[in-house]
């Protein structure tokens, strides 16, 4: 059913509008030609299958014929030798006395061989004795070989003929009579495994002859250990058969193995090799092909020194070339798949890949004559791990410097700031953090490739995002903890030190001053970026970093935002309720406020960057108007007809303005405050548009207020109504008419004025 649907939507696709229908005849003759070529590519398929199958069939009928003939004669071999027992006359007695005549011959040389043997075991120790002198040479090792394959063949004899005799009680004395053969083939063996792992230099000193004879020994036991094979394999399959062979029951019956223990001893030889290069390569990754350079010269010893010595069937440069190979492979593999790996050693593994297959190209091995590759073909997969390392090292890097700035920012340490050489407060992680950036982009451009590096510059856009984000986020959060109304205020002038080292951290992030050379963190960064990056994705950067810029100034103006608010909510909290009740008459808070304000700007002058100060100094400004006017909610404001708040009004604009004004003039402020204050006056020029709200007739308040929303179109109505309701005469015919004309005047929406922020 699946597939009729399917083909129900198929024929629906093709066949959507009415005219197609014309191309019903193209349609067949086009899916009849597909059909036959599909046929055709079946029958030709199925063909060679056939052929396949049958080839099989016909190498498995061939064997089992084969089989069957070599049973067939072995049969015949069998009858002949029954048949001529009784063709020769007395052919039994015969048979017994020629028994009795090998069994006694055999007899005497076994007891010949027993006789001799401890004597001929002492002369080989003698001969080993001398080679110890000589281990580089070992002129007796060949006679040692020698005399201990007829000693093991002895013993090998006796010990079978024992296990076969009915009385097994002198198998453990004869055993222990033995024993000293083994401790000789141990001696043995120990000189043949140091010729063995000193095969490389032996060649590399030009002592061909020690080679020759180490490889003639080896050779000579890898021919026993075939015969030891066959007979086993023999014994096995034809157990009855080969025990009438004497040839079968005589000579070696174990597996020695001395040319499986020949190439175990070239991975020994080069395994200290590896490890030595591993403790070389974890401390200098960059120098990788000098640490190498002994595997290529090992292989070179072999091809020019060790071929013509060796067995030609051994291919023994092959050999070294396979098990060295697949020893490097295994050695790499194991370093990128650690999970600790640093930047610098993945990336030196990466570009050792290509190094390596050149050199062994000079060696005369193509690459696909090298299995497996030696990095697995996993050289992209690498190039993206190489990446998520540096990222990953950006990212804890980050994480680690943030949480020490959490901890010391929420514990209030005061140790923990830092004063940069012009006398400003700074965080001291700062520096740290955009040097580790430096660094992680420097290794990312070790890399030689634009993908690695834009993946680390996106990660590092993220990280610093973020980070901008998270300091935002703790700011509010510390903060809020003084703005409430029975706060604890203890460590809020640490506080207050940290808001303003926050700040001042972010306009050294963008402070570029190029007429003395000096250049803000974020610019640096960019000029360290563009070399590593295509032109494609500078201008996605481009766009990150104006960002971030933006993100920078945002902040640090936050910080500056906080501190005044703190500011406004913690000194100021019992003066500005008082503006515009009975008691404003009477004080002066304006006074104190301003003078409040001479004392931060005397503190923080010094250790707060000069364009921080400007903007500290026109917060202080903007927050106190924004606080003045909206004290209008203040529970008791009232203006009587009666009163002189015009008067009062006018006395604290002027107190505030020679505050502003004086700022620039001040001996100790002249040369860091830069802030025009007619920007200043011109803003507070709002309070003259509330006085005349609050002293207008009823009959012109209509008319102040379509003026006010004319100059200021952020104007809040419910700032209005709360004006309007602080007058002593208010009714609601005034309120009614104020909206009404709100509902009639239309003004061109602007940049916010400071009544944006009067709710």
């Amino acid at each position: 059913m699946a597939g009729d649907e399917s083909t129900v939507v198929d024929l629906a696709d093709l066949l959507r509008h009415p005219e197609d229908l014309d191309r019903i005849p193209f349609l067949k003759s086009e899916f009849t030609r597909k059909k036959a070529a599909i046929d055709g590519q079946l029958r030709t398929g199925l063909q060679d299958q056939l052929q396949i199958t049958q080839s099989g069939m016909n190498s498995i009928s061939d064997g089992q014929r084969t089989v069957n003939q070599i049973k067939d004669e072995m049969m015949k071999i069998d009858k002949l030798c029954a048949e001529s027992q009784n063709m020769i006359r007395d052919f039994p007695n015969i048979n017994l006395l020629s028994q009795v005549h090998r069994n006694f011959t055999q007899v005497e040389a076994m007891k010949a061989n027993i006789e001799s043997f401890d004597g001929r075991l002492k002369d080989l120790e003698h001969l080993l004795r001398e080679d110890d002198q000589d281990m580089e040479s070992q002129p007796n090792i060949l006679s040692i070989h020698y005399g201990l394959t007829q000693l093991r063949d002895i013993r090998d004899d006796a010990m079978d003929q024992i296990k076969r005799a009915s009385d097994a009680s002198l198998e453990s004395h004869l055993q222990d009579y033995f024993t000293r053969l083994d401790d000789v083939i141990e001696w043995f063996d120990d000189h043949l495994g140091t010729a063995c792992m000193n095969l490389i230099p032996l060649v590399q000193a030009g002592n061909q002859g020690m080679v020759v004879r180490l490889a003639l020994i080896i050779e000579e036991e890898e021919k026993s250990d075939k015969k030891v094979q066959a007979l086993q394999d023999a014994q096995r399959e034809y157990k009855d058969l080969a025990s009438r062979f004497k040839s079968m029951t005589s000579g070696p019956k174990q597996l020695r193995e001395y040319k499986e223990k020949f190439l175990k001893t070239i991975e020994a030889r080069a395994e200290p090799n590896f490890e030595k290069a591993e403790g070389r390569f974890l401390e200098e990754p960059e120098k990788l092909p000098k640490i190498m350079a002994w595997y290529f010269n090992d292989l070179n010893a072999v091809k020019l020194g060790m071929v013509s010595l060796m067995p030609k069937k051994w291919n023994i440069f092959k050999t070294y070339t396979d098990l060295y190979h697949r020893m490097m492979h295994d050695w790499l593999v194991k370093h990128i798949d650690n999970p600790e790996l640093s930047p610098p050693h993945m990336l030196s593994i990466i570009d050792w890949s290509e190094k390596y297959y050149a050199k062994m190209t000079k060696l005369g091995w193509d690459q696909k004559d090298l299995h497996p590759h030696v990095l697995d073909a996993r050289e992209t997969e690498l190039i993206r791990e190489y990446r998520q390392l540096i990222v990953k090292s950006v990212d804890e890097w980050m994480d680690r410097m943030f949480a020490a700035d959490k901890r010391s920012f929420i514990e209030r340490k005061p140790d923990t700031l830092d004063n940069n050489e012009h006398g400003y407060f700074r965080t001291k992680t700062l520096g740290d953090m955009w040097r580790m950036l430096k660094e992680q982009t420097a290794v990312a451009g070790e890399s030689g490739r634009t993908d690695v590096a834009e993946g680390v510059f996106d990660a590092m856009f993220r990280a610093l995002k973020s980070r901008q984000s998270m300091w935002q986020k703790m700011v509010d959060d510390e903060s809020i903890k003084f703005k409430q109304p029975n706060a604890d205020q203890e460590g809020m002038q640490v506080f207050q030190d940290w808001l303003i080292a926050i700040a001042n951290d972010q306009i050294a992030c963008i402070d570029d001053n190029e007429d003395a050379g000096q250049l803000g963190y974020l610019t640096r960064f960019q000029q360290d970026l563009e070399p590593l990056v295509t032109p494609k994705y500078m201008a996605h950067a481009s766009t990150e970093l104006d960002t971030l810029r933006d993100g920078f100034v945002d902040l640090g103006t936050h910080c500056i935002t906080t501190f005044v608010s703190l500011i406004f909510k913690v000194d100021f909290r019992s003066t500005v309720a008082d503006f515009f009740t009975s008691k404003w008459y009477n004080e002066y808070a304006m006074k104190r406020i301003t003078s409040t304000f001479d004392d931060y700007i005397g503190d923080y002058s010094k250790v707060l960057h000069q364009s921080l100060l400007d903007i500290l100094i026109e917060e202080l400004a903007d927050e106190l108007l924004v606080h003045y006017l909206s004290s209008v909610r203040n529970k008791g404001a009232k203006f009587r007809r009666s009163d002189p708040f015009t008067e009062k009004f006018k006395d604290d604009v002027l107190t505030a303005f020679e505050f502003f004004q004086n700022l620039n003039t001040r001996a100790d402020l002249a040369s860091v405050v830069t802030v025009d204050f007619a920007i200043i006056k011109q803003k507070w020029r709002v309070v003259d548009k509330m006085v005349r709200l609050l002293e207008a007739d009823k009959a012109g308040v209509v008319m102040v207020y379509e003026d006010f929303k004319r100059e200021y179109w952020d104007l809040q109505m419910n700032w209005v109504e709360a004006v309007l309701r602080s007058r002593d005469d208010f009714d609601r015919s005034m309120l009614s008419g104020v909206k009404a004309k709100a509902g009639e005047v239309y003004v061109e929406r602007g940049l916010e004025t400071i009544m944006s922020k009067v709710k």
